[in-house]
């Protein structure tokens, strides 16, 4: 089982065209779009897959047999040695690698093994345990949940097989997240890191403050939530959530606590104050949007009871929140900018298609002379031009896009002054002048082993 065209989606989200190719050679067939895992039964004869339609990731077995839906992803999907079942990480949030280990049976009965998750899985070979990586232990869990370690060392692990003999395929892993930025006036580009994974969220609108969540610190409120300036002064940690925007004056930022519980916004002092949550409504919202530019309503992802990701318009003295478009759409961190008069925005629909969407009346259009995996990052200060990027491949190639005939000119490329490890550039924020940005990529070095004499 092979992916072809296998294309960067978001954050760890990656698909491609599912096919078979014969060992003996040949071309490889064509089975079905949109995959982003596989997995053979024990006698090889059939494939659980992960199946992207309408926005949503089924989790099939056979393929066409819906054993699980869900709005956020599904990754490292396994079957068991009796085919029986199929271990997998279940993601609530686009992009994002926190997610819960979980099983479901052949009646489609999911049960939560981990809440915390892992980055690597594997079934032992009698079907008794799932081997699992978190951090640099490798573990094991009975279906029942119980969990024993087996082996620690220095540094990040990541299983990736065992052998019907019990020999385990071992990747040890240096992986990091970096940010780079160039402050206003200057010319010579920065690195803005301040821990192990430091994720850009939003740039203020003169260059001169990111915000930024730590996202390898994680409560139950949510990632550490920073701020710093891009002079380079040190760090500011403001508090805990899932971090969304700047407001315009730099004064607040948009925060989502307890996403995986009761998502309840809150507002989050900069400066001096203290935090403000709001009241809560039957939204279930998402770590992606934009404040509007009257700095009184804030653009957020989200879902209500019955309904997919959808876009809202929050009124934050109010409270009352409305959704923006009638359709469902993809959440991703970087596909939600909003134009400089506050009318429009840009969004990514079911379907895969970026769309611009005014938020007057809630119809939309995709966005003309985008190419194949291209994402927005920010409009032009008089709300001509879309800044657009393709986050995967070296260097970054920014356009300017002329949103009214699709025309578009080569602005930048940026890369990072070392690229070892480094895949792609993601996410990018940058001012509507052009003069500022900061960016960001994960590091990723691993040596593989072969290791004999673990139980």
């Amino acid at each position: 089982a092979v992916s072809l065209n296998r294309h960067f989606l978001t954050g760890w989200e990656n698909s491609g065209t599912l096919a078979q190719v014969p060992l003996s050679g040949g071309a490889p067939r064509e089975i079905l779009e949109n995959v982003s895992e596989a997995d053979w039964s024990p006698d090889g004869k059939s494939l659980a897959i992960v199946h992207e339609v309408g926005g949503k990731n089924r989790l099939e077995f056979p393929i066409g047999k819906v054993l699980y839906e869900t709005s956020g992803w599904v990754s490292q999907i396994r079957v068991s040695p009796q085919g029986d079942r199929i271990a997998f990480f279940d993601h609530p949030i686009r992009g994002d690698n926190i997610g819960s280990l979980a099983v479901v049976d052949l009646n489609g009965k999911k049960t939560v093994l981990f809440e915390r998750g892992g980055t690597g899985l594997a079934w032992s070979p009698s079907g008794k345990e799932i081997w699992f990586t978190s951090g640099a232990a490798l573990q094991a869990t009975s279906l029942t949940g119980a969990r024993r370690v087996i082996a620690r060392v220095p540094g990040g692990l990541w299983v990736e097989d065992i052998s019907r003999d019990g020999r385990v395929l071992l990747a040890h892993a240096n992986i990091r997240r970096e940010i780079v930025g160039l402050a206003p006036g200057e010319t010579r580009e920065r690195n803005l890191s301040w821990l192990d994974w430091s994720f850009p969220v939003d740039l203020s609108e003169d260059g001169r403050l990111v915000l930024f969540e730590e996202q390898g610190r994680r409560n139950d409120a949510g990632y550490a939530v920073y701020s710093r300036r891009t002079d380079g002064s040190p760090a500011v940690r403001l508090g805990d959530g899932d971090t969304v925007a700047l407001s315009p004056d730099g004064r607040w930022a948009l925060n989502i606590l307890g996403f995986r519980s009761d998502s309840q916004l809150a507002l989050l002092p900069v400066g001096t104050g203290q935090m403000r949550a709001l009241p809560r409504d039957a939204i279930r919202y998402q770590p992606a949007g934009a404040w509007l530019p009257d700095g009184k309503r804030v653009l957020l992802a989200g879902a209500e009871p019955g309904h997919g990701a959808r876009l809202y318009i929050r009124d934050l003295e109010g409270g009352k929140s409305r959704p923006v478009m009638p359709g469902d759409i993809r959440v991703t961190f970087t596909s939600i900018t909003v134009s400089p008069d506050g009318k429009s925005a840009t969004a990514i629909g079911s379907d895969g298609v970026v769309s611009i969407v005014s938020l007057e009346n809630g119809r939309s259009h995709p966005v003309p002379g985008l190419a194949p995996g291209e994402l927005p990052v920010q409009w032009s200060e008089d709300g001509r031009f879309l800044y657009v990027s393709r986050p995967q491949g070296l260097p970054a190639r920014i356009f300017r896009l002329d949103i009214a005939t699709g025309e578009r000119t080569l602005w930048k490329e940026i890369t990072p002054s070392d690229p070892a490890g480094v895949p792609g550039i993601d996410p990018i924020r940058l001012t509507r002048d052009g003069k500022s940005y900061v960016y960001s990529y994960r590091r990723l070095l691993t040596d593989l082993y072969l290791v004999d004499g673990l139980k």
